[in-house]
């Protein structure tokens, strides 16, 4: 999942100006889908209404300003899938319940997750620290203001090192981006 991206940013869909290889490769290898909607218009109930099966009228996080909570009643598709035995991962952003809520990642079904728990923090892509299952993960490459370590290389690190430890088990990987929103900043590379 990836935030404020549509269809037409990518060039499977027929966008010309920024170049979406991968992207475009796994399209031509798989499916495209035409007709498909998102939960809601906005990131957080969008993850909100895909969590949990719900339009964005009934789901728990209906803003995006960030410290709501999925409720204790809401029943996420990782709960349902960790109950079927699968392993399951979070790495990215999630937004549906910051510390201390009984809306983390860890208590909503997941293994495993390594990200942005706060909807306003995903906002930035060189964080002093991001969240590793209920701990802080330091960023000390990205302390006062510092841009050494780019959050989304972080992120994939932990997702592949995820598939990598469970690719013989049925595993569920829940990959929300926080690109292209916000900040708009990417590292220099050749």
């Amino acid at each position: 999942m990836a935030d404020d991206l549509g269809y037409g940013h990518l060039g499977c869909y027929g966008q010309k100006l920024i170049q979406t290889p991968n992207i475009d490769k796994l399209a031509e290898e798989g499916m495209k889908f035409t007709q498909a909607y998102s939960g809601c218009a906005l990131c957080a109930p969008a993850r909100s209404t895909l969590m949990t099966g719900t339009h964005s009228g009934h789901t728990s996080v209906r803003g995006n300003g960030g410290g709501v909570s999925l409720q204790e009643t809401d029943i996420t598709v990782a709960e349902v899938l960790k109950k079927a035995g699968y392993k399951t991962g979070l790495f990215g952003k999630w937004g549906l319940g910051e510390q201390g809520t009984v809306g983390v990642p860890n208590k909503k079904g997941f293994d495993e997750f390594f990200g942005y728990l706060h909807q306003l923090h995903a906002q930035f892509y060189y964080p002093d620290f991001l969240w590793e299952n209920g701990t802080k993960y330091i960023i000390p490459e990205n302390a006062d203001d510092r841009c050494g370590a780019y959050s989304h290389d972080l992120i994939m690190d932990k997702a592949f090192e995820f598939v990598k430890k469970h690719k013989s088990d049925p595993f569920f990987l829940y990959l929300p981006i926080a690109i292209p929103h916000h900040e708009f900043v990417a590292p220099n590379r050749r």
